[in-house]
């Protein structure tokens, strides 16, 4: 194995191991020396990779974002991307301990720390880009404020996932996503063009994003 191959199987698997580390217990709960544990590596290798536990954490914060990679339309990004993107993180919090984790810290950075926007904005920003392109196709109504639906989407979605949660374990956060979308877009897309989306997601999203995610955790498919 190459030199660059092994430091990518080493990094990856020193985010793995913090990703269990900080869904089990937190990021306050978990010190450098549990990380290195889960991992399996030394401290140095640890170190040779993140220059700290925070950085570390904003590793793995930045893990939910690699789901956009597995999206097949982002040529052509609207209405049924945006259902897609969040039906794939629905899945992922289930599957994905790497984006479970992320999702955590984010929360306990904005309880603790004070804001930590920076998350939410990006994917505001990213909704709302879709949602822009979807309104300059139609397939939105001229009279919604893009900026304004992507704030509600992000703001529904991030109350929904939590109380799954708190309710079920998120075991039924796909069909609490599914009927979220039912209810949301009546008020987005024009009556005439609703039979176009798929509510409950793209057929085969779930496959071919399930896939992608373990393709880029370096797990061999097929």
């Amino acid at each position: 194995m190459a030199r660059q191959e092994r430091a990518e199987v080493t990094r990856s698997a020193i985010i793995d191991g913090a990703a269990r580390a900080f869904d089990g217990t937190g990021f306050f709960g978990t010190s450098l020396s549990d990380i290195v544990k889960e991992a399996g590596v030394t401290k140095g290798a640890l170190y040779f990779h993140f220059a700290s536990k925070e950085d570390l954490a904003q590793a793995v914060i930045g893990e939910q974002f690699s789901i956009w990679e597995t999206l097949r339309d982002l040529d052509r990004p609207g209405v049924q991307t945006v259902i897609d993107l969040v039906h794939t993180m629905a899945r992922q919090l289930q599957e994905s301990v790497r984006v479970r984790a992320g999702i955590r810290l984010v929360i306990e950075q904005s309880t603790a720390l004070g804001a930590n926007a920076g998350p939410y904005a990006k994917w505001i920003d990213l909704i709302r880009n879709c949602l822009a392109q979807a309104q300059g196709r139609g397939d939105i109504k001229p009279e919604v404020d893009v900026a304004d639906a992507a704030n509600v989407i992000v703001g529904c979605w991030t109350g929904l996932q939590l109380s799954s949660q708190v309710l079920t374990g998120r075991r039924d956060l796909s069909e609490r996503t599914t009927q979220m979308w039912r209810m949301m877009l009546p008020g987005l897309v024009p009556v005439r063009r609703l039979a176009r989306f798929h509510v409950d997601g793209t057929p085969g999203l779930l496959d071919h994003t399930r896939e992608a995610a373990l393709v880029r955790e370096g797990v061999e498919v097929g």
